[in-house]
């Protein structure tokens, strides 16, 4: 059965509050509206569309956390992150990051996204990317979104190096992998 617009609308508030993280096609099959229908409920509501909500989480809980760049440089959303342990980020695809002729998105964007989280994951004002093996295992196109995973694999406090392992998946299937060295100031042993 149908709720009425005003119970939808605070379930609907309830709902993103508990999970900011939820797609407006996810609240129209839970609610059993259209999406249109979700979208105007969150106009009314003042409720930023899902891109934003992502971005004011990650700022205000992340902002401080990340010390090897400003939070704005990293390239996609990051939605965790636990210093030289592991960190994930989300990164819409849209029109702008496709050739036009395929649609299919260009590697560097990708590559950017893994990059800059695996920049993001180290404890240090200074981490540089020293080596990277990378593969692009399958087409991203418009539209995907890329769930990238950075974890901290290894470190090396003689060469100040840490070893970043990164996969990018899209609908559950890996998309990017990539193993990155990353030069940092300090070994790990010597983090305040």
């Amino acid at each position: 059965m149908r709720k009425s617009k005003k119970e939808r609308q605070r379930q609907l508030t309830e709902t993103i509050a508990e999970n900011p993280f939820v797609t407006d096609e996810q609240l129209a099959t839970e609610f059993q509206v259209s999406v249109q229908t979700i979208r105007l409920d969150r106009m009314e509501l003042s409720i930023p569309e899902l891109r934003e909500r992502i971005k004011d989480v990650a700022s205000k809980t992340y902002e401080n956390e990340v010390k090897s760049l400003p939070i704005d440089e990293v390239i996609g959303d990051i939605i965790d992150i636990e210093l030289d342990n592991r960190a994930l980020s989300i990164f819409d695809v849209k029109e702008e990051h496709v050739f036009q002729r395929n649609g299919i998105a260009r590697g560097h964007h990708l590559f950017a996204q893994a990059n800059s989280l695996a920049v993001a994951v180290i404890d240090d004002e200074l981490a540089l990317t020293a080596h990277s093996n990378i593969t692009f295992v399958k087409p991203v196109r418009a539209g995907d979104r890329v769930i990238t995973k950075a974890t901290v694999i290894g470190h090396d406090d003689e060469k100040h190096r840490t070893k970043v392992e990164v996969v990018s998946v899209v609908n559950g299937e890996t998309v990017f992998v990539g193993e990155f060295s990353m030069y940092r100031t300090k070994g790990e042993g010597e983090q305040q």
